[in-house]
């Protein structure tokens, strides 16, 4: 891994400049704020993996943000590869101690970051953001919906790694994939990194302080309804490939007090959904704005 606040290349793409280390540290990290530190590097693997590594070994303390201009092996949900050219978008992880929220609750910390980074993102960025159950970012390009962004969470240490890879700056040549897109693609009115990025991690901060103050309730916090509100899961037909194999495909009715996506199927029973990969069917998609 690349020392922390590496000089940067001056042959680099000039349309996408470094970020400004000291000035997203004034901006982010006060007194009575969450976030305790701030570290940006180069080039890294993976942020969660190097974060969590460093949990684990108990060398971290809540509140940390580490960031990376380049991540060359980011990891997706089901070990998906998460790839896209240095400093095109906001490449990073946090470390969460929510030590006095029941341990069973934990699972809405990544729905909490989904909600926190697309409200965060279509304030700072004027696209309108939606949620992919359970932690996809989309967007609208062309008419089409894309994923702009994805959320992955896991147990390290004392607390919980949350990392995030959402694209910025990348062109239609540069997508990695036909389904994804990119902010600058969906319109937005601002691409410029340190302001998507003081917009995602304030946006967090709220959420999860409202969450923590009500002992991690969903419903007395307001996150189950924000969720459900920009949900384009919600009232489309859907298959759920669950872990293991096996498919379930029904109409998605609601997101329960667990975070779990409740399907309603053909033969009239309500079944809930706590993890699998998830397929639009039909239907419109909702909006976080």
């Amino acid at each position: 891994m690349t020392p922390p606040d590496a000089p940067h290349n001056r042959w680099s793409d000039l349309d996408r400049p470094p970020l400004n280390v000291p000035a997203l540290r004034r901006g982010l990290l006060r007194p009575d704020a969450l976030w305790t530190s701030l570290e940006v590097v180069e080039s890294t693997g993976s942020t969660n993996t190097d974060l969590a590594g460093r949990a684990r070994a108990g060398t971290v303390a809540g509140g940390t943000v580490l960031i990376a201009e380049e991540q060359t092996a980011g990891r997706g949900r089901l070990e998906r590869t998460w790839t896209a050219p240095p400093r095109s978008g906001l490449f990073l992880s946090v470390y969460l101690e929510p030590g006095d929220v029941p341990v069973e609750r934990w699972g809405w910390v990544p729905l909490l970051a989904g909600v926190a980074a697309a409200t965060g993102l279509a304030k700072s960025a004027g696209v309108d953001m939606s949620l992919k159950w359970p932690n996809d970012l989309l967007v609208s390009v062309a008419g089409e919906e894309r994923k702009t962004g994805g959320i992955l969470a896991e147990f390290a240490g004392d607390g919980i790694v949350v990392g995030m890879g959402i694209n910025v700056s990348l062109r239609a040549d540069e997508l990695p994939a036909p389904t994804a897109g990119s902010l600058v693609l969906a319109g937005a009115v601002s691409t410029d990194r340190e302001t998507l990025l003081r917009a995602v991690l304030r946006s967090l901060e709220h959420w999860y302080g409202a969450w923590r103050e009500t002992g991690g309730d969903a419903a007395a916090s307001g996150l189950q309804a924000a969720y459900a509100a920009g949900c384009a899961t919600l009232d489309r037909t859907v298959r759920a490939e669950l872990p293991g194999g096996g498919a379930l495909v029904g109409e998605a009715v609601a997101i329960d007090g667990d975070g779990r996506l409740v399907l309603s199927t053909e033969d009239g029973l309500q079944q809930p959904v706590s993890a699998g990969d998830i397929v639009h069917l039909r239907g419109v998609a909702g909006g976080l704005t």
